[in-house]
């Protein structure tokens, strides 16, 4: 599988004494899905609070560097780190002199791993940085026992809340109420210069125009909906049913009631395509279509039922409800996947329609990915959303990389 280009870095390193017995953690999330990618820690002897947070910042840089090997490269990966050391974060920064003998070779050593434009870095409380803590602790008890850490005996990711992009985050600007932020956020974050100066509270932002508005209609109902079977885009493409039409025709009455949506975009697949036309038609609008807002691929499971699965293919089925990494049987796609391109096609389209009201038809699995990286929500959030045929959830994306879910899985047009 293809790694991500960015990525999250949380790294601590901790000294029992300080100077005394010490050892690092760090961790690296994918920000659009929020899953750990790598995990090191290491016992490294006597030595200071702030030479164990260099090294863990180091570990973290280099464990990127490994995951993309051509991260030297132009167009390379950008990296957001987090840590709760504010020495190492202001001097990486560039804001404070390196003056301690200790630390210059180390910064020097960080310094050399990514290119010095690829990476930012953020302070955190304590708190916020829980799993490169429990690694760094981790490194320094089996240092006590005469060890040295090992991955197979680690429970900081078990013991630890899983990291999503809410929390892998910088505070934001923006009205309380567009507080939740998603991988648009994760972008503004990794892309902002290293020097930056900091944010501004929301009561002194700029104004940042209108947002490009996103409604999310669900495709109408085929002949699989009401059975409940696994529909993607890796098996049949099935047409709206009658009572699929229905729906559309309804959600095109009440746009054209509204006269509010201005562009629309649609998956390829026939029954987004059907859906979207239905809504052109009345609105007088071409329909655009962008692959990536195509539903899953289910692989092997394609057209079966949830009990059919279990049946079949339970082991599968478990992996795939513990993970968003894991795939259906066959050859599908992960959630994990799915998000990645998902989140692609948001980028562009919100490039594209900067300010401007666009219908997005699409399926259940992107329209949930949309909104939970918009709310920073952790992957098995997916699994708590209900999204019924024909539904409409709105999401409205800001020019500081802000998001605000105003409406999910609406169906008063249908009553």
């Amino acid at each position: 599988m293809t790694p991500p280009r960015q990525f999250v870095i949380e790294a601590d390193g901790g000294s029992r004494g300080n100077p005394g017995p010490a050892g690092y953690g760090a961790v690296v999330i994918d920000p659009v899905t929020g899953e750990t990618l790598a995990e090191a820690a290491e016992y490294i002897g006597v030595a200071t609070n702030n030479v164990a947070e260099y090294k863990g910042l180091i570990a973290g840089l280099r464990a990127v560097k490994a995951l993309v090997p051509d991260a030297s490269a132009d167009g390379g990966p950008r990296v957001h780190v987090r840590m709760d050391s504010k020495l190492v974060v202001e001097q990486m920064s560039g804001r404070w002199k390196i003056k301690h003998p200790d630390m210059k070779p180390l910064a020097a050593e960080a310094a050399r791993v990514l290119p010095a434009s690829a990476v930012t870095y953020e302070w955190i409380p304590r708190e916020r940085n829980k799993h490169a803590d429990r690694l760094a602790n981790e490194a320094m008890d089996a240092g006590k026992r005469g060890r040295q850490w090992e991955p197979s005996s680690s429970t900081a990711a078990l013991d630890t809340p899983k990291s999503s992009v809410a929390a892998a985050l910088p505070p934001v600007s923006g009205p309380p109420g567009d507080a939740a932020a998603g991988a648009a956020r994760a972008r503004a974050a990794l892309n902002r210069p290293a020097a930056g100066t900091p944010q501004v509270g929301w009561a002194a932002a700029p104004d940042l125009g209108e947002p490009a508005t996103f409604v999310l209609l669900r495709h109408g109902e085929t002949a699989l909906t009401p059975q409940k079977r696994f529909s993607g885009s890796g098996g049949t493409d099935p047409e709206l049913s009658a009572a699929g039409r229905r729906q559309a025709e309804c959600a095109a009455e009440a746009f054209a009631a509204r006269g509010t949506v201005q562009e629309i975009v649609s998956s390829p697949l026939r029954r987004c395509r059907e859906t979207a036309g239905a809504v052109a038609a009345r609105l007088g609008l071409e329909v655009r279509i962008e692959d990536g807002l195509r539903e899953t691929d289910f692989g092997a499971w394609e057209g079966l039922t949830f009990g059919e699965v279990g049946e079949r293919h339970r082991a599968d089925l478990d992996a795939w409800l513990a993970s968003a990494k894991a795939a259906p049987t066959g050859g599908g796609e992960s959630f994990a996947e799915v998000a990645r391109r998902v989140a692609a096609a948001r980028d562009r389209l919100i490039t594209r329609y900067a300010g401007r009201t666009v219908l997005v038809v699409t399926h259940v699995t992107p329209i949930k990915t949309l909104v939970r990286l918009a709310l920073g929500a952790p992957p098995e959030s997916l699994f708590r959303m209900e999204l019924s045929a024909a539904s409409v959830s709105t999401v409205a994306y800001y020019a500081d990389g802000n998001a605000s879910v105003r409406l999910l899985n609406d169906t008063s047009h249908l009553r």
